[in-house]
């Protein structure tokens, strides 16, 4: 089995140095879209999707305020579509996609895989699809669920992992891929653990949005841009906690990171060179 850490897109908001503690304050920041492709016996598997070709093809189907913000550097070869053919795979490879969650820095992709089926957790899709409340209108975008996903939705199971509760394993993989629940950026945010047979990979979207979050060193503006776009911060910041300390305990069988950090993208990427 051999896993890929792809950047599927880039978001460079204003003031480098503010959000990540380096570079110019006139300088952009740089946060990636990490998503993985899991090469399975049962075809490639994706874990998030980033930005797809419908975003690149009419960005302000983003919307303004998001593309003013996070200022996305949009291109095709930065797909996880066209990132899959460059490896010398087809789209038709692309069997499961498996999200952390569904803003629109992670389901892009979706329309690209359209025949794919999409694990999520019931709660993420239903608060996607209903975007119950204005900030849901702006993380969640209709454009790339109207092709109607191949959901297969999970709803907390009796099963744990590491002490987190209500894992589910996705079904349908060889490859052993479980559904952590991870609550609080978004209502039904999750982890993605993959069993890459000599450790544990631990996707947790965006529980934080820089590493220095797990030892309360990430710099101010960083820290309060994640709250910013908690649903629940409470719950985020609390797992959280719970995550430094399995990183504490755990470190020689579970390597953690996150959707958006460009340090964590090159250290993985760099391994599999």
């Amino acid at each position: 089995m051999k896993i890929h850490h792809l950047s599927c897109g880039t978001c460079c908001p204003v003031c480098q140095r503010a959000l990540q503690g380096r570079g110019s304050w006139l300088a952009a920041a740089q946060m990636p879209c990490h998503c993985l492709l899991i090469e399975d016996k049962n075809g490639l598997v994706l874990v998030d999707t980033g930005f797809g070709t419908p975003d690149v093809a009419k960005p302000t189907q983003l919307g303004r305020g998001f593309l003013a913000t996070m200022r996305p550097t949009l291109t095709r070869e930065q797909t996880a579509v066209a990132q899959v053919q460059a490896l010398g795979y087809h789209v038709s490879d692309v069997r499961h996609i498996v999200p952390t969650h569904l803003d629109l820095d992670h389901a892009g992709g979706l329309p690209d895989f359209a025949h794919a089926k999409v694990h999520v957790s019931q709660a993420e899709k239903d608060a996607a699809l209903q975007r119950a409340s204005l900030p849901e209108k702006s993380r969640y975008r209709p454009h790339q669920f109207a092709h109607r996903p191949d959901w297969q939705t999970y709803q907390p199971s009796s099963q744990s992992w590491f002490g987190f509760e209500g894992v589910q394993q996705v079904q349908g993989i060889e490859t052993e891929v479980l559904i952590v629940p991870l609550l609080g950026h978004s209502r039904g945010h999750s982890a993605i653990a993959v069993n890459r047979g000599d450790k544990w990979l631990l996707h947790v979207g965006d529980l934080y949005f820089d590493r220095r979050t797990l030892t309360q060193s990430a710099p101010k503006m960083m820290q309060i841009a994640e709250q910013m776009v908690a649903f629940d911060n409470h719950k985020r910041l609390t797992n959280v906690r719970r995550v430094a300390q399995l990183v504490a305990q755990h470190s020689d069988h579970i390597e953690v990171f996150c959707a958006h950090d460009p340090v964590e993208l090159s250290h993985h990427q760099s391994l599999i060179l």
